[in-house]
């Protein structure tokens, strides 16, 4: 891959984002070092939802050490904004942002309501203890996990 490729952040976005979310977010992985290329969706006709707002492929492993790295300035914050920017509204469920490893396909899904406890152990998540992902926090336990990984047989 090659260095151009990983300052790059594809964003794809489904149509019916407001425009202040969608700036907030590529505000955010601007000041990550990141150049997001933002794209929508074409308008979906059937009425089945998308279960994403966003998704941002991204390789992974750079893209955490890149927030760790930050993790004490005002791009975290940022980040974290964003997300949340994506919280409820009235005529939805919540839709949270997907970030995706281009070559692995690996993802991680950041809903609108992480606590800030999911945002410090992602800094530090080792992605190799993971094959299928997608990888969510969990609550309940509080830890990020992947509930394929965990019955599939290694």
């Amino acid at each position: 891959m090659t260095d151009s490729a990983l300052r790059t952040a594809d964003v794809v976005v489904d149509p019916r984002l407001p425009r202040a979310p969608e700036a907030l977010l590529t505000e955010a992985l601007t000041c990550l070092g990141l150049t997001p290329r933002v794209r929508e969706l074409p308008r979906r006709r059937s009425p089945d939802q998308l279960a994403w707002m966003v998704m941002v492929t991204v390789p992974l492993h750079g893209f955490l050490k890149a927030l760790a790295d930050k993790s004490a300035t005002d791009a975290y914050e940022r980040l974290q904004k964003a997300v949340r920017g994506l919280r409820k509204r009235t005529e939805e469920q919540p839709r949270p942002l997907v970030l995706q490893d281009p070559e692995s396909s690996l993802r991680i899904v950041l809903d609108p309501d992480l606590p800030p406890e999911a945002y410090r152990q992602l800094l530090s998540l080792d992605l190799t203890g993971y094959r299928l992902g997608p990888l969510r926090y969990d609550t309940t336990h509080s830890r990020w996990r992947s509930e394929l990984d965990e019955v599939e047989p290694h």
